[in-house]
């Protein structure tokens, strides 16, 4: 199912935004700076492919579409 697919990806997704911020602990401030920036972004876009598959991608469970 392309959803299951999806959401494996977030979850990678994730798993790199908890890598970026652990290696901000360990440089400079600058460099820190860009990578939680970086971090930010790609867990940003990650809620929004959840989001994208909560909405479009999941059926709605508990509706009858031939009651309207």
């Amino acid at each position: 199912m392309p959803a299951t697919a999806i959401l494996r990806e977030v979850e990678n997704l994730y798993s790199v935004c908890d890598r970026l911020d652990s290696m901000a602990e360990d440089h400079l401030p600058i460099v820190a700076d860009a990578l939680i920036t970086l971090s930010g972004n790609v867990r940003n876009t990650a809620t929004l492919l959840e989001v994208l598959v909560a909405t479009k991608l999941s059926p709605l469970t508990g509706l009858d579409p031939t009651v309207s």
